[in-house]
């Protein structure tokens, strides 16, 4: 491919990205780290996983980017009497009309669609949360011996609580690690808030139209493989993750007090991923270690498992993450320090 065709195809991704932004923007006010974190994801090929209390427009969101995608959606709104089979599907007795005799056929369940959305995902036991897991990693559900596979592109979008809220429970470490990245979704400032409530209380609505199909996503997801990642940066993010591993010898000392399970290779396969989406988003080819480090946090917060006494002392992940960026040197300050 030669540089002109890849400059046209890196402007075209760029193009089809920020339409998505602002189209998601005529309806979700303000949040712009938050809706670029979800479209990266989307390029990515991950799922997301946003937590936030209610009412900060975590759902509205994810609604807002299926109506500005030419493709399937499906909502399941998680609650503790929610069941496996209500996610999967589940086979059924039917009459065959051609024989007369009755047959198990399968009904899916909402999970067939291209863009889910797990509403309120930790208001459901452990139990149900799991019916994910194979969707979210292979992108097919086993029932019984027969295995069904979702139509590309599929990605599962999910919203959670804060866990110290009443009923909800903890996502399945299995589960979490999943999720490409975790987002947090916080309060608004005061002129976002203002705007919402310019769009909320008066006769205006916002007009979403869909600006995307899946063969563009594929084409997308496609180009974002291709980014060219130099070995000091993948050393770069090798080392972010083994330095979550505690008593290892890449640990920084935070980690070795507090974290009890470090990330897994998901973690630097998601730090990758977020980074040759945002070398694109600058209109560059190869991802530097300023992106991998702009995706740690989303990255790795929710592949940390802090221990006791972490809990006990009110250690955030987002802290541990914040020192082992600190303690972790880039390829150019391991030269220095050599010299």
């Amino acid at each position: 491919m030669d540089v002109a065709e890849l400059q046209k195809q890196v402007e075209a991704f760029r193009s089809d990205f920020g339409r998505l932004r602002q189209e998601v923007g005529k309806a979700v006010v303000g949040h712009g780290e938050v809706v670029e974190g979800v479209l990266m994801a989307l390029f990515c090929g991950g799922n997301v996983l946003l937590e936030g209390v209610p009412g900060l427009g975590k759902t509205l969101l994810v609604r807002t980017l299926s109506q500005a995608l030419s493709l399937k959606f499906s909502r399941v709104q998680f609650t503790p009497d929610l069941m496996p089979a209500d996610i999967v599907g589940t086979s059924l007795v039917m009459e065959d009309p051609a024989t007369g005799r009755r047959v198990f056929e399968f009904q899916p369940g909402p999970v067939f669609a291209q863009i889910l959305l797990a509403d309120e995902i930790n208001r459901a036991t452990p139990k149900t949360q799991s019916a994910l897991l194979e969707a979210m990693q292979e992108h097919a559900v086993t029932v019984g011996k027969t295995r069904y596979a979702m139509e590309e592109p599929f990605v599962v979008l999910a919203t959670q609580n804060p866990l110290e809220m009443e009923g909800t429970y903890p996502l399945p470490e299995a589960q979490l690690d999943r999720f490409l990245f975790k987002i947090i979704v916080r309060y608004s400032t005061l002129e976002d808030l203002k705007e919402v409530l310019s769009r909320t209380t008066e006769t205006k609505a916002a007009e979403v139209n869909p600006v995307l199909d899946g063969p563009g996503i594929l084409r997308g997801r496609k180009l974002v493989r291709e980014v060219v990642v130099a070995d000091p940066v993948k050393d770069y993010a090798a080392r972010l993750v083994l330095a979550t591993h505690p008593q290892g010898s890449h640990a920084v000392e935070v980690v070795n007090k507090y974290v009890r399970y470090g990330a897994s290779p998901r973690g630097a396969q998601a730090l990758l991923m977020g980074a040759k989406v945002r070398a694109l988003l600058a209109g560059r080819y190869n991802a530097a270690f300023e992106d991998v480090r702009a995706v740690t946090h989303a990255s790795l917060r929710h592949r940390l498992i802090l221990n006791f006494e972490g809990e006990a002392e009110g250690v955030t992940s987002d802290a541990v993450v914040d020192r082992i960026l600190e303690g972790v040197p880039t390829e150019a300050k391991l030269q220095a320090a050599a010299r």
